[in-house]
């Protein structure tokens, strides 16, 4: 499965009030934040397991957060900070 679909998925699961708008997005700028945030998680994931990257798994909570609060505007339709 592409990371484009892999993104879609986790979002999906985590933003379950746009879970609808998700499944559904097809722009291709919608497209690529899903493959953004299944990079940041990846990374995220590659962090935690290393405690020397401390610092870098903090960026990439952070990174998937800030995904996760610009998909939430992006499909309820609300204006962007």
């Amino acid at each position: 499965m592409h990371r484009r679909e892999l993104g879609r998925r986790r979002l999906a699961m985590r933003l379950p009030k746009v879970r609808s708008r998700i499944m559904h997005a097809a722009h291709p700028w919608q497209l690529e934040l899903f493959e953004a945030y299944e990079l940041a998680v990846e990374y995220r994931e590659l962090m935690r397991i290393n405690p020397s990257e401390a610092g870098l798994f903090e960026e990439y909570c952070e990174t998937c957060l800030d995904i996760e609060r610009d998909v939430t505007r992006a499909m309820s339709g609300a204006p962007s900070s």
